[in-house]
């Protein structure tokens, strides 16, 4: 109980952070809204395309008499417009990281800094680093989509099927998209996606309390944009909980410990934020 509760805090810091921070919040919604744009038009076509979609999934109901065929039907267009929304949640943040990678690592490092410590990313070129998040991204939707179809198939279990099935349901899509919000400071520890999702399996309530209160919030239009960039926020602050252990660097002679990443939107450089005195205040 602890940790859920800790995972909705962490959520909640991180849109405080932004709060704080508009110049990066307004930095961080731009990959967000160029995402959105393509997932409208992808979706507008699943929703005039949904009955010719159960029309052809359903071919043993066409000799159905009403109201019969109608309720299978209807009841699968249900689902499958249910269906392609949590997997638009999960897919839209895949999506957006690939796209703002730069945005939100400097986003996220930014946030590191004003907690107290940045630590290094690995020197990879550009390209490398964004074959890495497609590559792990691809990895986390397969396992995600895997679930996504045990949980649509077990929808049409009679009253299990609309009452407890998508309960289950958002609490799985809220643990996959922690696992890829997560992803941008992991990736700046080195941490593989496997290990990734061991970590997160040995404290699946914060997870789960991080993100399925996002999961049902960036159903509502235009809340997965307004939220973005805090939610890679807070789950920057998720990270620095869940892999303990580092070490700030030992200031040189002149009491400047090590400088890490490039300048932001407000132009302030990648220095430790005096403002929020070296650490996101935990009640935020």
């Amino acid at each position: 109980m602890r940790d859920l509760v800790a995972g909705m805090r962490y959520l909640g810091q991180g849109q405080c952070w932004v709060a704080r921070h508009r110049r990066w919040w307004g930095f961080g919604l731009l990959p967000a809204l160029i995402t959105l744009v393509l997932y409208a038009a992808a979706f507008t076509v699943l929703a005039f395309r949904a009955d010719s979609v159960a029309a052809w999934a359903t071919p043993f109901a066409d000799g159905w008499g009403a109201p019969w065929q109608a309720l299978l039907r209807g009841l699968f267009v249900a689902l499958l417009c249910a269906g392609g929304l949590l997997l638009a949640v999960l897919t839209f943040t895949a999506v957006t990281l690939l796209i703002g990678e730069p945005f939100y690592e400097s986003l996220s490092e930014r946030v590191e800094e004003s907690a107290g410590h940045c630590p290094p990313g690995p020197d990879l070129p550009l390209w490398r680093e964004l074959w890495a998040a497609l590559r792990d991204g691809v990895h986390v939707l397969l396992r995600a989509a895997g679930f996504g179809l045990l949980m649509f198939a077990l929808g049409f279990v009679p009253f299990l099927g609309q009452t407890v099935v998508p309960v289950i349901g958002c609490c799985v899509s809220g643990f996959f998209l922690a696992v890829e919000l997560t992803s941008v400071a992991m990736q700046r520890r080195d941490i593989p996606v496997r290990a990734r999702l061991r970590l997160l399996r040995g404290r699946p309530a914060l997870a789960v309390g991080f993100g399925t209160p996002l999961v049902l919030l960036f159903l509502v239009p235009f809340a997965a944009v307004v939220l973005m960039p805090g939610a890679v926020a807070g789950a920057t602050l998720l990270v620095r909980d869940l892999v303990p252990g580092e070490e700030e660097p030992a200031p040189d002679r002149e009491g400047r410990g090590r400088d890490h990443g490039g300048p932001g939107p407000d132009g302030s450089g990648t220095g430790q934020d005096v403002a929020a005195a070296g650490r996101v205040p935990a009640g935020a």
